[in-house]
């Protein structure tokens, strides 16, 4: 029985709208999926009945008023379908998921609702009365609407609509199937462990760790659980060889070993229905579709950069191996892929007298938090972080705080959700709850960040990895974004810019991890309160370079492997049966063909462009690696983390959300001017 007080019905009375989770039940969301579909179009409909001569008023304005209900239950059902998954989330997903596509393209093909934008932003073009009184944020609202829906295909004619409608609800189910089969199958291939000698290498919180894991499905023993990724973090640190090839196996067996959560034929349907539908809307391929609307432009611009870089790459990847096959010595079978980062390790011991596994008592996960993620945030931007325990979550391990201003205005709310657990997706992310804008009266914004790090038994310790903790920084500068975004319209609230744009910021805070009075003030000795040694300090930073022949290329695989599937043509597509074949051709195609070296991802398992978001856009972390680097010397060059700099990186980039185009030399020279791409 469905309750009559629905709470994604009205507005929620906590503070920035915070959703109320205590009240929130899961016979709530699908009621809510259907009244804010059926509100919505009520909404668009009252739009296009209009009689009167289409205006930014009286089009655009109430367009973004429009579906609020279902951007609330939106928001808090796919944070908790990633985040905290059961059977009645994926089967609710499975379900709602094409009936979302369907309402979606209602809206994006809508004849008449295209003729109102397309007339609005004509008028606009030609500087006629139209374009008289409107501000440049509301120029390139209709810009990005008319953009938008004719890229979708809303010029398209009634049978092609017919078409492209059911080649969108397909794919949106596929790519929900996709992600819970690779959910059940990662935690399905979970490596189990019954001898605790063979966790030799791991430091206690990690054993720790691996016994909790195995608790919470009531085994005996320790559990090995998944990330995301290829590799996985504790490689480097086990001794036991027969355990490192057995995670490691496990990890690129996931989604294509056979049974109920194999991923190999929604990989192929989806790469053949990607790529009728971008012929059915006049591309040659999907990567065309997508990269026409972000900072690339064309799949042949991504094609050159990544070309140019991946035969360097593979050739440093092959002088790395040589440098790991003189330390491992006489290994049986030779040296595997599930052994280069335990002798990574040792080179660079040997090398620069630095082992990053030792690491982690200084990187205990509280300390991290606020005195190096929050404190950054604070030297830059003078704002401040406040526990409030009495706003409930959506998981017990979810832990919110509110965020001010420096002069005590509240800015929003954010919510850190750090341990992994078996209903969470691997990886880490940030989610909006709320986003701030001013025409719907949203003051602030509520933004998450999941990561995946295993959570140690009671009283112990979470000490993160290197990775992690640079990670942690990663992540929480897209909720910066998410925060700082001050706009006037939904559409450009928090982190909705360009899909190839959208790490730029988070990879510039990532660079505050070794900074030098921001390292000081957090990376201490767990029970000591000893500072990190300032000469291992100084030889990460020496060692920074080192193994990047094997990052770039497990990186560079991936994107390419991306890149691959979706420049295809449909009839390339529907011709592809084989999707290890298939994959195989495409490394050795660009010299990434390496077996020590495997992508970052493999097909199967590529959340990211096949269920993800990032479908032909993987590319966009080295797109976007010179803005950062760019902008990390603008603050150098300027006098390091002051809050003169950080108030204007927040006032011109990190404070505008999407309201300007950042590939327009303006948006980007406020605080550097790339002249270049990555060579």
């Amino acid at each position: 029985m469905v309750s009559s007080a629905n709470p994604f019905f009205d507005p929620s009375t906590l503070p920035f709208g915070f959703p109320p989770f205590a009240d929130i039940r899961d016979e709530h969301y699908e009621p809510a999926f259907e009244r804010g579909m059926a509100d919505q179009l009520a909404e668009i409909q009252e739009i296009v009945r209009g009689r009167d001569e289409p205006t930014f008023d009286n089009t655009l304005v109430p367009l973004e008023r429009s579906g609020q209900i279902l951007e609330r239950v939106g928001y808090v059902f796919f944070n908790k379908s990633s985040s905290d998954s059961s059977d009645f989330t994926n089967e609710l997903e499975e379900r709602i998921a094409p009936k979302l596509a369907a309402h979606h393209d209602a809206i994006l093909l809508d004849p008449m609702l295209y003729w109102r934008v397309k007339t609005i932003h004509d008028a606009i073009q030609a500087g006629g009365d139209a374009a008289a009184g409107l501000d440049a944020e509301q120029r390139y609202l209709v810009e990005r609407w008319y953009t938008e829906m004719t890229i979708a295909g809303a010029a398209l004619d009634d049978a092609q609509k017919r078409r492209l409608r059911e080649l969108n609800q397909e794919i949106s189910t596929l790519t929900t199937r996709f992600e819970k089969n690779l959910l059940n199958d990662t935690n399905e291939l979970a490596v189990h462990v019954t001898d605790v000698a063979e966790l030799a290498g791991l430091g206690e919180g990690e054993v720790s760790a691996a016994r909790e894991a195995a608790a919470a499905r009531d085994l005996e023993g320790w559990l090995v659980t998944l990330v995301l990724p290829t590799g996985h973090p504790w490689l480097a640190s086990l001794t036991d060889r027969g355990l490192r090839e057995r995670i490691m196996t496990a990890s690129r067996s996931r989604g294509g070993r056979g049974g109920e959560h194999d991923n190999r034929e929604n990989v192929l349907r989806i790469a053949r229905l990607r790529a009728e539908r971008a012929e059915l809307l006049g591309f040659s391929s999907h990567a065309a579709a997508v990269t026409a609307d972000e900072t690339a432009r064309t799949p042949e611009a991504v094609a050159d950069m990544l070309g140019r870089l991946a035969p360097a790459a593979a050739r440093n990847a092959r002088a790395e191996q040589a440098d790991l096959a003189a330390v491992a010595g006489d290994l049986d079978g030779g040296l595997r892929a599930s052994d280069w980062s335990f002798y990574t390790e040792k080179v660079r011991a040997e090398k620069y007298d630095v082992d990053t596994a030792a690491l982690r008592p200084w990187f205990e996960a509280e300390r991290v938090l606020h005195d190096g993620v929050f404190y950054a945030a604070h030297l830059l931007y003078g704002v401040s972080f406040t526990e409030r325990p009495d706003l409930v979550a959506y998981h017990p391990d979810a832990r919110v705080f509110e965020v001010s201003n420096e002069d005590g205005s509240a800015l929003g709310l954010y919510i850190l959700d750090l341990y992994t657990r078996d209903s969470k997706r691997g990886g880490a992310w940030m989610n909006p709850l709320i986003s701030q804008d001013e025409l719907l009266g949203h003051p602030g914004s509520v933004v998450v960040n999941n990561l995946n790090v295993p959570k140690p038994a009671a009283g112990q310790p979470t000490l993160l990895t290197f990775d992690e903790v640079s990670t942690f920084f990663h992540e929480f500068g897209h909720a910066l974004h998410g925060l700082f975004a001050h706009v006037t319209y939904p559409k450009f609230s928090g982190t909705n810019v360009f899909r190839d744009f959208v790490e730029f910021p988070s990879q510039v805070n990532e660079m505050w991890m070794l900074w030098p009075e921001v390292l000081e003030n957090y990376a201490r000795h767990h029970e000591t309160g000893e500072p990190l040694d300032p000469a291992v300090v100084e030889r990460i930073r020496e060692s920074e370079q080192f193994n990047q022949g094997f990052a770039t290329s497990e990186y560079l695989g991936a994107a390419l492997l991306d890149q691959a599937w979706h420049k295809l043509s449909s009839a390339s597509a529907e011709a592809i049966t084989d999707v290890a074949a298939f994959e195989a051709d495409a490394l050795r195609a660009v010299g990434l063909d390496d077996p020590l070296v495997p992508p970052r991802y493999g097909s199967t398992y590529f959340a990211h462009v096949f269920s993800g978001g990032y479908d032909a856009g993987y590319y966009s972390y080295i797109w976007s690696e010179v803005l950062d680097a760019d902008t990390v010397e603008w603050f150098k060059e300027n006098g390091g983390l002051t809050r003169a700099n950080g108030d204007r990186f927040r006032s011109r980039l990190l404070g505008v959300g999407g309201s300007k185009d950042p590939s327009r030399p303006t948006a980007t020279s406020a605080v550097a001017t790339p002249t270049s791409r990555r060579s």
